[in-house]
């Protein structure tokens, strides 16, 4: 009444699912780090801007030459932060795209799992047959025994 090992034969693929997910989360959890990083680089902007701003109305009274300087640099700082704002539009983006590949290779890697639970719980019912089987067998064999006896 030996059980037989159980094997799966797709394991080397689910193995690879597995991996494939485990990268997938990788990515995302990368693209979460990045999208975090823009968005800090884009609030430093916006204050940038916004102290620009600040500067330029509560200033003294300025020459021609100081008004031009100090236009041009808001116009920079803003130019940055749209910049920047457009890098985390691109991230979300991103993080979205990354988000449906985690959960498409999830469910690649579960149906295999289902799978292999399904074959084990077959394969655990086969055994039980054959062991249900060979004690019938030894039982019939016992009761021949005494009938002859």
């Amino acid at each position: 009444m030996d059980e037989t090992p159980f094997r799966f034969g797709l394991e080397r693929v689910r193995e690879l699912r597995e991996h494939d997910e485990d990268r997938a989360r990788e990515e995302f959890a990368a693209s979460l780090t990045r999208r975090e990083r823009d968005a800090a680089a884009l609030r430093a902007a916006s204050d940038l801007v916004r102290r620009a701003q600040d500067a330029r109305r509560a200033g003294a009274p300025l020459d021609g030459q100081t008004i031009v300087a100090q236009q041009l640099w808001l116009e920079r700082v803003e130019t940055d932060r749209r910049s920047a704002e457009l890098e985390v539009t691109r991230r979300d983006a991103e993080i979205e795209s990354r988000r449906q590949a985690l959960a498409a290779a999830q469910q690649r890697r579960e149906v295999l799992e289902r799978l292999k639970q399904r074959h084990r719980a077959e394969h655990q019912a086969a055994d039980a047959h054959r062991a249900a089987a060979t004690l019938d067998e030894m039982a019939l064999a016992i009761h021949r025994r005494r009938e002859q006896m």
